[in-house]
């Protein structure tokens, strides 16, 4: 458990989520008190990811952002890359890959890394996802602003959206309004991974 808390350190650290926000937060001359009031977050929370302590799930990006009138990608995109075309290649996306938990568990639900890394102002969020998590918890229950789209590359996940469970195979996917609650799991041995598109509107 210790090897993976120091490769989340460092992961957090490559992506620089929490000093990006905490400049964000200073550069409108918010207290962490009012960021938390506009995003429906604690305060302690906040804190723990601007100390880059927590790694925060995409739900709670796209709160923080629409706080700040940003875009997603704002935290995913380099300051000093104005690439027009982005080309990843196969692998090279593990370099950015991030580690997120939900309530500070102990075990990760998932693994996303950001296809757009790099690329500024794009209006789509594409993420390839492993799913870690096998037990249901109605802590992963989430919901954010936009659409989503999902392509199940391999193993099986069971979805659950609204009051609906679906059962998701390879090559299966799901396009869905992302302002209902919803959240996956892990079926089956083997470790399912996707494809997944997030659009916000912005």
């Amino acid at each position: 458990m210790t090897k993976i808390k120091e490769e989340v350190r460092e992961e957090i650290k490559e992506l620089q989520l929490g000093m990006k926000i905490r400049r964000m937060r200073q550069e409108h001359r918010l207290t962490l008190q009012a960021v938390a009031e506009k995003t429906g977050l604690s305060k302690p929370l906040l804190s723990q990811i601007e100390n880059s302590q927590v790694i925060p799930p995409l739900a709670t990006l796209l709160r923080i952002g629409r706080a700040f009138d940003v875009n997603i990608s704002f935290f995913f995109e380099s300051e000093r890359d104005e690439n027009k075309c982005l080309v990843v290649r196969a692998g090279e996306q593990r370099a950015r890959q991030l580690r997120t938990n939900l309530h500070s568990r102990e075990v990760q639900p998932y693994t996303y890394n950001s296809r757009a890394y790099g690329k500024s102002q794009h209006k789509m969020e594409p993420f390839d996802i492993e799913f870690l998590v096998r037990e249901w918890s109605d802590d992963l229950l989430v919901r954010h602003e936009g659409e989503e789209f999902l392509y199940l590359i391999e193993g099986e996940v069971e979805f659950r959206y609204a009051e609906q469970t679906y059962h998701l195979s390879a090559g299966d996917s799901v396009y869905y309004d992302s302002n209902e609650y919803h959240g996956y799991i892990a079926v089956g041995d083997v470790t399912p991974r996707a494809i997944a598109v997030l659009y916000s509107g912005r």
